[in-house]
């Protein structure tokens, strides 16, 4: 028997950013890409969503559940009816074996190997071909990253702007101003601009101490105040990702020294990113530096003082359809491609006086990178 295989994803693009890149078409119930031997592609899904995807979806061919209904029929779970559409297709176009991604749910390779078919991983399908962005997403990353700098600036100057009460805690409008205002702010900006804006870090004092501390209650003067956003672009669906660090008033001597090591690695880790670099090695140039300036890696052991200060994360990571996907930039990283875009964002810990942390997004080239960033660096926002 002769042996014809074809590739398959399948599931909900919605949460499936593997097949949405592949497709680039967005429903919300089960859609199935199967690229077929002859080289192209015929993709199923519900019947009400057949005339968008004829106009719009990177597809050969489009189909519904019920063109390819079995002989025993369709089930009334879609889900299944789903899946029984996809072995049928795959036995009618004489396919004997299949290779899937990791994200491909199991009850669709139950239904193909109930039919006799062979399924096989390929855990590199997708991967790579989400890392290396083209031209389209270079330009929908850009776009988010614009609005992402929008609302920082707004965000950081709010805080610079705002004034303070004889017990340090400021004020806005005569409101105090809390982590969780400012992050209704950061939502509302957002919004009116069509982004999906997931729980930001607005993060002052100790509680910037924390790298994924959310941040809450009021924020004081003379205290770092970390602002890590991640919003997605509901038109796109590509994300942005910014952070910075801003402090009203005077700035404490150390949170300077802390801002002055950040930026210098991560104008290091810049430099050093660029295609056939590794990710480990990117990050070792922005730990470099941080040592160069006093300061260590890693969590603080249970022995370590309230003042012990370090970076406890990784340099960055990849972006995309995804806040957070391959590659990372970090120990036993991988090997950076042209059109990887990433993230560059040391940061500086401590317990008892809080956090610093500048981050930008870049764009890996054969040479270096290019940030898509142009928001300052500084802790002062006047």
């Amino acid at each position: 028997m002769q042996t014809k295989t074809a590739r398959v994803m399948a599931g909900n693009p919605f949460t499936n950013k593997s097949l949405y890149r592949a497709v680039r078409f967005m429903v919300h119930d089960a859609m199935i890409a199967i690229d077929l031997p002859d080289g192209t592609r015929s993709l199923i899904l519900r019947e009400i969503e057949m005339d968008r995807a004829k106009k719009h979806a990177r597809a050969d061919r489009v189909y519904g559940y019920s063109d390819f209904t079995p002989g025993s029929g369709l089930s009334g779970d879609r889900e299944t009816a789903a899946a029984q559409s996809t072995a049928e297709c795959l036995r009618r176009n004489g396919i004997t074996n299949v290779i899937g991604d990791r994200t491909l749910p199991l009850i669709y390779v139950d239904e193909m190997q109930a039919s006799g078919i062979i399924v096989e991983l390929d855990n590199e399908m997708g991967v790579m071909d989400r890392r290396v962005k083209d031209l389209e997403e270079i330009a929908h990353l850009k776009q988010a990253q614009k609005v992402t700098e929008e609302v920082m600036r707004m965000a950081c100057e709010m805080v610079a702007h705002a004034t303070a009460d004889r017990d340090g805690v400021l004020f806005v409008n005569d409101e105090v101003l809390t982590s969780e205002r400012l992050r209704t702010d950061i939502d509302s900006f957002l919004l009116e601009r069509n982004f999906f804006n997931p729980p930001c870090i607005v993060a002052g004092g100790s509680d910037g101490g924390d790298c994924h501390e959310l941040g809450s209650g009021p924020l004081r003067t003379g205290e770092p105040v970390i602002i890590d956003i991640f919003p997605l672009n509901k038109n796109s669906m590509y994300n942005g990702d910014c952070t910075r660090t801003v402090v009203h008033g005077e700035i404490p001597e150390e949170i300077q020294k802390m801002h002055d090591a950040v930026v210098a690695a991560k104008r290091a880790g810049i430099c050093a990113t660029k295609a056939g670099v590794s990710g480990e090695e990117v990050h070792l140039a922005t730990v470099g530096v941080l040592l160069d300036h006093g300061y260590t890696e890693g969590l603080p052991a249970e022995t370590d003082a309230v003042t012990f200060c370090s970076m406890p994360h990784g340099t960055g990571h990849g972006i995309g359809l995804d806040v957070h996907e391959p590659p990372l930039l970090d120990r036993n990283g991988a090997v950076l491609l042209i059109g990887d875009v990433v993230t560059i964002e040391p940061g500086l810990y401590s317990h008892a006086i809080g956090g610093v942390r500048v981050e930008d997004m870049v764009l890996v080239t054969k040479s270096g990178c290019e940030n898509f960033n142009t928001l300052p660096e500084g802790l002062t926002w006047e």
